[in-house]
């Protein structure tokens, strides 16, 4: 191996050892940073499956007997009473901000009702199928015995 060669090799070797650190950095520091956003208190709300409007008339009777027996709301709630009864702001800038986000959740709310009812119809189709399936294996079994 020549003298040249063996230069080479040396320098690759510091290049990948070089980049290898920097990346091991890269990722402590995005591993450090992500550690520190998850103690954090999430500030945006959650919302729950949406439920059928029938539903939605007995959830809040129960929302409401079961705030009277707890203080945090039921986890079968689509929103927080407290959402209804807040105040909206004066300022109009504020305003439509707080109605740009009541809209967002309405439309998350029917996305997620249109989801469900899309997967309520697969389901169905899917137990009628099923159905269909265990008669066929059934005569299937009484013909061969």
């Amino acid at each position: 191996m020549t003298l040249k060669q063996r230069h080479d090799s040396r320098l690759l070797w510091m290049i990948i050892g070089g980049i290898s650190i920097v990346v091991l950095l890269f990722l402590a520091a995005q591993w450090f940073f992500a550690e520190q956003h998850n103690t954090q208190e999430p500030t945006t709300p959650k919302v729950s499956a949406p439920v059928a409007s029938s539903d939605h008339q007995n959830l809040k009777t129960a929302a409401t007997a079961d705030s009277d027996a707890a203080s945090e709301p039921a986890p079968n709630t689509l929103i927080d009473e407290s959402i209804l009864k807040t105040p909206v702001p004066e300022h109009p800038s504020l305003a439509k901000e707080e109605v740009a986000k009541l809209d967002d959740i309405q439309a998350q709310l029917k996305d997620q009702q249109a989801t469900l009812k899309a997967q309520h119809q697969d389901a169905d189709t899917l137990i009628k199928l099923k159905e269909e399936q265990l008669k066929l294996l059934e005569t299937q079994l009484a013909e061969q015995k």
